[in-house]
């Protein structure tokens, strides 16, 4: 691919062919428009109107590329005269705006001036308005909060820089620093009154119309900085994301946990079922696959003494873009030594039943699941969750008996497990291995019902081939599902230790991926070997954190909850 840059002729820029050709094309399209003769208006018939219109309201009526164009002359004109440097390398911020409001809120009556309490102080302008020649109003935001700046004539202090020549050149979006004295309009808005103001980072590209804010989904997820500028409930719901991943480090701290890190590339997909991106190692010459989980590299820590490990971290599985899902991924997982499935239930209500009411203020909340509809969820977090054993709610929600556990696996149990989907509509595509028929049948019948939490415990063993056996009933393994608002946010079970169980396992996944399976698991021998140096008995527990999110902000679209989606190209 070349290098060479053009010069646009507009703006004086070094940019790319393409992006030159597209600028040119735009170009041409508005001028095309701007031709075409136009019908006359009240305002064209009064020219005494038309010019009492200031700069910045003649500007809204220009295209974003036009503004653009005109706002980069103006501010290479100020480079070049030196009188304004619109990119200052300091300014001295003395407190941020949400300890402004703090201190200064309760202390200031309407109309008064803290005359001698000089502070400095810096945001982006979200409103601009003039009253007259002498006092301009500006509205500027910064770390979720707002603080207005009246800026008045005979304020001015600033000998350098007269007031006209640096509020002529402001613009909604550019940052500025304030420098002047706290107090409060006649009207009680806590306000600063600026003896100087400074221009330090312009904003070249126009934002949206402040009435109709921006709304375009496309726009604010491709764009997310121009979402977090406009859209002050985005930066709330990551600041909920945020406080709810530091409760959970916090929780798993102080029960003894030990934070780690793992590989993110595995000569294995291993520890879950999903089907892996694969990625390229040129110095080894061979493809590696990007993890689909961090559980077989914990549980060999767990084996070397590491007795209560945990991450945090990004998961990759090269699947499908939905509501819900995203080929990149937060997870975190645990692993407890001398712990089982009934411990794990336990500190599961203990940890998310508290991480609610500290980020909610109580255990209930209304989620609302589909976009652009009024259907309502009314969960409730409150210990003790509900449980239901997977086989017999089945089998009392199907009227039917099912084949003992240990028989599902094979060709009887998965016969008996198609026609059961075949008798109630239940879609599932090739190839319908029993794993996958039991799996879709558990999605109809009782995750749909699943909307405060609720457990999903007891599964078949060959859903489950890195979960201990039930150490009661044949077939079956110590495993939980917590399934919130429909959708499963936690997964956990008592760990399988036993190696040569661990292989025969392992082997009957290779069988579904030869099968076509993608989502089957490959054998792992240094897992395996490392369970024959002996993994003590031990709970493993795994959490989806942005579905955790959604419902915690009520986003019913996982792309709300990550700052930058996975998004389809834009076709050039």
């Amino acid at each position: 691919m070349s290098d060479k840059t053009y010069t646009d002729e507009v703006t004086g820029e070094q940019v790319s062919k393409s992006e030159l050709k597209r600028r040119q094309k735009q170009r041409q399209k508005e001028q095309a428009k701007a031709a075409r003769p136009a019908a006359p208006t009240a305002a064209a018939a009064t020219p005494k109107a038309a010019a009492a219109k200031s700069a910045e309201e003649e500007e809204e009526e220009l295209t974003p590329n036009q503004y653009y164009e005109i706002r980069t002359k103006t501010i290479t004109k100020l480079q070049a005269d030196g009188r304004i440097n619109p990119y200052p390398h300091k300014f001295h911020v003395s407190m941020g705006l949400p300890a402004f409001i703090e201190k200064y809120a309760s202390r200031i009556e309407p109309g008064q001036r803290l005359e001698g309490e000089v502070v400095s102080i810096a945001g982006r302008i979200s409103t601009k308005r003039a009253a007259g020649a002498k006092l301009r109003f500006y509205d500027i935001h910064g770390e979720g909060v707002k603080v207005q700046v009246m800026s008045a004539l005979q304020d001015h202090t600033d000998e350098e820089v007269g007031y006209e020549e640096v509020h002529e050149v402001l613009r909604r979006g550019d940052i500025i620093g304030v420098v002047g004295v706290p107090g409060k309009s006649k009207m009680g808005e806590l306000s600063l009154f600026p003896s100087r103001t400074v221009l330090l980072t312009p904003c070249l590209r126009m934002l949206p119309n402040p009435r109709t804010g921006l709304k375009d989904q496309e726009t604010r997820y491709r764009q997310r900085y121009l979402d977090l500028i406009m859209n002050g409930f985005v930066r709330d719901r990551f600041v909920t994301r945020t406080r709810i991943i530091g409760y959970l480090r916090n929780f798993l701290d102080q029960q003894g946990f030990l934070e780690v890190e793992t590989p993110m590339m595995n000569m294995i997909a291993g520890g879950a079922t999903a089907k892996p991106f694969i990625t390229h190692h040129n110095d080894l010459k061979l493809d590696q696959y990007m993890r689909i989980a961090p559980e077989l590299f914990l549980k060999m820590l767990v084996v070397g003494g590491l007795d209560r490990v945990y991450e945090i971290g990004r998961q990759f599985r090269n699947e499908s873009i939905d509501l819900t899902h995203n080929p990149e991924f937060t997870t975190c997982e645990f692993y407890m030594a001398y712990a089982d499935v009934t411990d794990l239930e336990q500190l599961t209500e203990q940890l998310v039943s508290g991480m609610v009411k500290y980020v909610t203020g109580g255990y209930k909340l209304k989620y609302n699941p589909e976009p652009d509809s009024d259907k309502t969820y009314d969960i409730d977090f409150t210990p003790p969750f509900r449980r239901i054993r997977m086989i017999p709610g089945l089998e009392e929600r199907l009227n039917v008996t099912f084949p003992p556990a240990d028989e599902l696996a094979g060709e009887k149990g998965r016969n008996f497990l198609d026609n059961l989907c075949k008798k109630h509509n239940v879609e599932c595509g090739a190839p319908r291995t029993s794993a996958r028929l039991l799996d879709k049948l558990v999605g109809e019948f009782l995750e749909s019902e699943c909307i405060s939490p609720t457990f999903i415990t007891e599964h078949p063993q060959f859903m489950s081939p890195l979960a201990k056996k039930h150490r009661s009933v044949t077939g079956l393994c110590e495993r939980f599902e917590l399934f919130v608002a429909t959708k499963e946010i936690c997964n956990a079970y008592t760990e399988l230790n036993d190696p040569m169980d661990q292989r025969q396992r392992f082997e009957q996944q290779a069988a579904d991926k030869a099968a076509g399976d993608d989502e089957a698991q490959m054998i792992d021998e240094n897992f395996c070997q490392s369970l024959e140096y002996g993994l003590p008995p031990t709970g493993g527990w795994g959490m989806g954190i942005d579905r955790l999110v959604m419902m915690l902000t009520n986003a019913n679209n996982i792309k709300e909850v990550l700052l930058f989606p996975a998004m389809k190209p834009i076709d050039q």
